[in-house]
C-alpha cells in the first residue's frame, strides 16, 4: 500500500513538473511567434512586412506577460525544488505548490501591466519607436549604465539575499495550505520585482521583441537564483552593464549609431 502510495506521488510530481515546463515552452513558442508577426528576427530587427500594427495596451500587456511567464518561471526552479524539500517534513501539499507559482507569476503580471504602459507612454514621447527600439544611443547608454549601478545598491542586495535563498524565506512565513502558498509566492514575487526589474527595463536597449536579449536575461537571472554562485554573478554582471553603458555613450559621441 505504501509502495502504491509512493508511486501515486511521483507520477503526480512529474504532472506538476511537465505542466510547468510546459507553460514556459509554450510562452516562448508564442513570443516567437509574434515576433514572426512583427516582421523582427532573433534580435528584435525589421526583417520583414509587420503585420501586427502599433500594438496598444493590450497587445503590449499580452506580450508582457507572456515574457514574464518565459523568463520568471524559469527562475523559480530552485525555489519550487526548496518548498518540494519542505512538504513532507511541513505537511505542505501540491496546492500549496501550485499557490507559490501563482502568487509569484500574479505579482510579475502587475509588473507587466506596468511596464505596458510605461512602454506605451515612452513610445508617445518618441523615446522609443514601435518595437521598443531606443530612439537614441543615449538613451540605451542609460539604461545600460542605471542598471548596471542597481546591481551594487543596498536594495539590489536585499532583494536578492531573498530571492537566492528561498527556504529561509518559506522558513520565517510558512503556511502549508494553498492560500499559504498563495501568500508567500506573492511575497517571494515582490522581492523577485526588486531584484530583477533592472533586466527587464532593459529590453527598451535592444528591443522588446528580441528574443535573444529575453534568452540571456533568462539565463543571468537563473544564476542569481543559484545559492551555488549568485553572490559571484551580481557584481560582475553590473560591472559588464555598465561599461557596455559607457561604450554605447562613446559609440553615441562618435555618432557611430
Amino acid at each position: 500500500m505504501a509502495q502504491a502510495w509512493d508511486r501515486a506521488r511521483g507520477m503526480a510530481r512529474n504532472f506538476y513538473w511537465i505542466g510547468f515546463f510546459g507553460v514556459i515552452a509554450l510562452a516562448w513558442a508564442v513570443l516567437y511567434r509574434m515576433s514572426g508577426m512583427a516582421g523582427v528576427d532573433l534580435i528584435g530587427r525589421p526583417v520583414g512586412a509587420n503585420s501586427m500594427g502599433p500594438p496598444g495596451f493590450a497587445t503590449l500587456f499580452g506580450m508582457w506577460a507572456l515574457m514574464m511567464a518565459a523568463m520568471m518561471l524559469p527562475t523559480m526552479v530552485p525555489t519550487l525544488r526548496a518548498y518540494e524539500d519542505l512538504m513532507v517534513a511541513a505537511d505542505a501539499t501540491r496546492l500549496g505548490w501550485s499557490g507559490v507559482i501563482l502568487g509569484y507569476l500574479g505579482v510579475w503580471l502587475l509588473f507587466a501591466a506596468g511596464i505596458a504602459a510605461a512602454q506605451l507612454q515612452l513610445r508617445e514621447w518618441g523615446v522609443i519607436d514601435t518595437l521598443g527600439l531606443p530612439a537614441s544611443g543615449w538613451i540605451a547608454a542609460f539604461l545600460l549604465v542605471a542598471v548596471g549601478i542597481y546591481q551594487f545598491t543596498r536594495l539590489k542586495h536585499s532583494c536578492h539575499s531573498v530571492c537566492h535563498a528561498p527556504t529561509m524565506y518559506f522558513l520565517r512565513n510558512w503556511r502549508p495550505d494553498f492560500g499559504g502558498g498563495l501568500r508567500m509566492g506573492s511575497g517571494l514575487g515582490g522581492y523577485c520585482v526588486g531584484c530583477c526589474w533592472g533586466f527587464m527595463a532593459l529590453g527598451f536597449v535592444g528591443g522588446t521583441m528580441n528574443l535573444l536579449w529575453m534568452g540571456l536575461a533568462t539565463f543571468f537571472m537563473i544564476l542569481e537564483k543559484l545559492p551555488q554562485v549568485a553572490h559571484r554573478v551580481v557584481r560582475p554582471v553590473g560591472a559588464l552593464l555598465i561599461l557596455s553603458g559607457l561604450g554605447a555613450a562613446g559609440a553615441s559621441l562618435l555618432g557611430i549609431v
